[in-house]
């Protein structure tokens, strides 16, 4: 019985610490605004540091992949610093804007339409590796799941812009072919070919490209 007792006391311990650390760590105050000065002897919060100013700007997307994100976390906001959740704008340019496949290690992701058609999507996890995806018009809202991998892509003929928020002030972002063909130091060529089933010169081509 005691050995019992003991498991299941372990077993709760367990429990807790995985529901502590799933999220963002929960404020013990009002607020607690994030500074760069840690040393600095008296700090008085301002409504600067909740507040950011932009979001209805059309960003410019002239880029590789025709689409900008403009993120709102506690590097723009440090009032949003403990209070799990951040936000971004993201812009498509028409015929193709894509943000690529990527992935946010700290924060699931609701993402709702402001303009044009979207087609967004999303993988489950290994053995399944299940593509979800839907058309997306103005107005709808899509929700990834933390950790898989998503996108979204622009399949109209005219420019799209989508909202999302985030829940964690600093959710994070692997974009996949990023962080497979241009990393630094590069993966081994050899190990890349096998795991992709590509021969070596493709996939020294890819690496050069990042």
């Amino acid at each position: 019985m005691e050995a019992l007792q003991i498991f299941v006391a372990i077993f709760i311990l367990a429990l807790a610490s995985s529901l502590t650390f799933a999220s963002d760590p929960s404020p013990l105050q009002d607020f607690c605004v994030a500074i760069n000065d840690p040393n600095g002897s008296v700090f008085l919060a301002k409504a600067d540091d909740f507040y950011f100013s932009g979001l209805h700007i059309h960003k410019n997307t002239s880029n590789t992949f025709g689409s900008t994100v403009t993120p709102v976390n506690v590097a723009q906001m440090p009032g949003l610093h403990t209070l799990g959740i951040s936000m971004v704008r993201i812009d498509y340019a028409p015929n193709g804007g894509l943000n690529p496949p990527h992935t946010h290690p700290r924060a699931s992701e609701v993402l709702v339409v402001l303009e044009g058609t979207l087609h967004v999507g999303f993988v489950t996890s290994n053995p399944d590796n299940h593509l979800i995806s839907k058309v997306l018009y103005p107005g709808d809202v899509f929700v990834f799941p933390v950790g898989l991998i998503h996108f979204q892509y622009n399949i109209g003929n005219t420019y799209a812009v989508a909202f999302a928020g985030l829940s964690s002030e600093n959710p994070g972002v692997i974009t996949i072919a990023n962080a497979v063909f241009g990393s630094n130091p590069s993966i081994n060529a050899d190990i890349l070919a096998k795991a992709f089933n590509l021969e070596r010169k493709m996939v020294k081509n890819l690496q050069s490209k990042f």
